[in-house]
């Protein structure tokens, strides 16, 4: 899960994470509300949470994007979700974090700009930010703005020097970032970083994923390096658990979205009426997350009346699990090469680092250049 978008076919764009995020992540505990160090801006626009749950509940199959699931309610049920035993890709990835740091930032070098996608609570971001070398600036992007104040609050104070710039944007969105632009008038401009953790990558369909990271690369340039991990678990034993918790977290959580829909649409569903159900789709290798009604009823959501009948249900995330060939294929096909890639001991999740592949004229002027 992340802050990234679902595979809503009739959306324009794909779920943060989501997730699409909207990741966003799953993203990544939540800080205690305190006084904002540096406020985020929503320069990049955010998505219609009105529009894309209107037209989610025409579709055949009812679907939101899971950008929506991330309110500052959501946010905090997903930290919750991370630490539980269950869900085993976020201390996976952290343990793997902990190990390659150091490499990462060896071919990051200094003054490194580092821009995270999905950013949630920022709390991976500090192991790579500890390994830096003098890391110049930190750009994280999250859809909930208030959860992402709260979050990088303390970071200025914890990295004497680092410029910390947080956007609230949908990053499924972002064409460009001029807040790059910006760092580059001020000089000493060092390597991109592109950090894009919690396996939200696994929240877009391929063909998603693939422009997705090919809009990445267009908007950090030809030089950055982007930092992703995924899920390369396909055990429905191991992946079931990890969506669907006994301590009921990620049902609260998927159910939030209803209470978030009462509140800002002034719809009247009832989360009881609902279930939470996470299936895996072997045909597809994802984990898809639903809201099945319990029984046949009509819902109003900003005046206009909707119909469930028992069973059917509203999709509100699916996570893809890649394994390491396809995901070098997704990625190849994005323009990016690997260039470093860790894995834990259970081979259950991963970290790639890409950097954007020569292009072939380049490529043949260094080799006649080698061969000379």
């Amino acid at each position: 899960m992340s802050h990234a978008i679902i595979a809503a076919r009739a959306h324009a764009a794909p779920r943060e994470g989501l997730r699409a995020p909207p990741s966003r992540a799953r993203p990544t505990s939540s800080a205690p509300a305190r006084r904002i160090a540096a406020r985020a801006t929503p320069a990049h626009g955010l998505p219609s949470f009105e529009r894309d749950v209107m037209l989610g509940l025409t579709l055949r199959q009812k679907a939101i994007p899971s950008t929506w699931l991330y309110d500052h309610r959501g946010s905090e049920l997903f930290e919750r979700i991370t630490q539980l035993a269950e869900y085993y890709p976020s201390r996976s990835e952290t343990r793997i974090l902990e190990r390659c740091a150091v490499e990462i930032a060896a071919a990051a070098g200094p003054r490194a700009v580092v821009i995270e996608l999905g950013s949630g609570a920022s709390r991976k971001t500090r192991l790579l930010l500890d390994a830096l070398d003098a890391p110049r600036a930190y750009l994280p992007i999250d859809i909930s703005e208030q959860f992402l104040a709260e979050s990088v609050a303390g970071l200025p104070a914890s990295y004497a020097g680092l410029r910390v710039l947080p956007i609230a944007a949908d990053f499924t969105r972002i064409e460009s970032l001029p807040e790059l632009a910006g760092l580059d008038a001020e000089g000493g401009r060092g390597r991109r970083i592109v950090f894009f953790p919690g396996s939200t990558i696994g929240n877009f369909t391929p063909d998603e994923a693939v422009n997705l990271l090919a809009r990445i690369g267009q908007a950090v340039g030809p030089e950055a390096l982007l930092i992703v991990g995924a899920d390369t678990t396909h055990d429905p034993a191991v992946l079931i658990p990890a969506y669907d918790d006994r301590e009921g977290v990620t049902a609260a959580f998927n159910k939030n979205l209803l209470v978030r829909i009462n509140r800002e649409l002034g719809a009247d569903f009832s989360p009881t009426a609902f279930r939470h159900e996470a299936r895996f789709n072997a045909e597809l290798q994802r984990v898809e997350m639903h809201l099945v009604s319990e029984y046949t009823q009509r819902v109003t959501v900003c005046g206009h009346p909707f119909q469930f009948a028992m069973g059917e249900s509203i999709h509100t995330e699916n996570a893809y699990k890649h394994s390491l060939l396809k995901f070098q294929h997704l990625a190849a096909r994005a323009g990016w090469t690997h260039r470093q890639l860790w894995m834990d001991g259970q081979s259950q999740f991963a970290v790639h680092v890409l950097e954007p592949a020569m292009p072939a004229v380049a490529r043949e002027r260094e080799q006649n250049v080698r061969f000379r």
